[in-house]
């Protein structure tokens, strides 16, 4: 019997996705977390083969749990699963352990093929990212080179979110938020909110 773990902070989500793996036969879930705190506990415990693991958590990102798991849960691998539609945050994920990437919108085609492939042991990226990650500056201005952090926060930003809201999201002070969104505007030649805006439009991080 393969174990699952569901962390979302929405309800709906976590049932749609129970009612989505539960009709696999072998598979069973063992554990449900709304944040990321509890999330990490429940693998710890129930030591899952696959988490399935939101990337903007309260408590604990996505991200920080990935990690944790990878350190102390070798053999479990993870889903990280996002309403975002980002090479970005790919990468992100990517660089934390995770060996799956899915956009929330693309669940119900492509969730059972994402936890086969991690049951199996093979990465998985949604299609629309598959080779994706990591490329996008090279969309608009392809001699610009922002880490993937600062193109996280500049992404972040052109949606609208302040730099406490950002900061809340990634687990970072708000003064490591402050610097890569300036390091990013001086490597971009902005000085504005709206020159983040245009870049992130040209380089594909939103949609215009």
């Amino acid at each position: 019997m393969k174990r699952i773990l569901i962390a979302d902070d929405h309800d709906a989500v976590r049932s749609g996705l129970r009612a989505v793996l539960e009709q696999r036969p072998g598979w069973m879930i063992v554990a449900e977390a709304s944040d990321g705190r509890s999330a990490f506990e429940a693998a710890l415990k129930e030591r899952p083969d696959v988490a399935i693991v939101d990337f903007f958590m309260p408590r604990m990102t996505g991200l920080e749990i990935t990690r944790g798991i990878k350190k102390h849960l070798r053999e479990t691998e993870v889903l990280i699963f996002t309403a975002h539609e980002s090479g970005v945050l790919a990468q992100e994920a990517l660089q934390a352990g995770a060996r799956a990437f899915l956009v929330k919108s693309d669940a119900n085609k492509l969730l059972l093929a994402a936890v086969e492939a991690l049951m199996a042991r093979k990465p998985f990226v949604g299609g629309r990212f598959w080779g994706q990650s990591g490329r996008e500056d090279e969309a608009g201005e392809g001699h610009v080179k922002l880490s993937p952090r600062e193109r996280l926060v500049v992404k972040l930003v052109a949606e609208g979110y302040s730099n406490k809201g950002i900061s809340a999201m990634l687990s970072s002070s708000v003064k490591t938020t402050e610097t890569h969104r300036a390091s990013a505007m001086g490597k971009l030649g902005v000085n504005s909110i709206a020159g983040l805006v245009r870049y992130a439009i040209r380089a594909k991080l939103i949609e215009e």
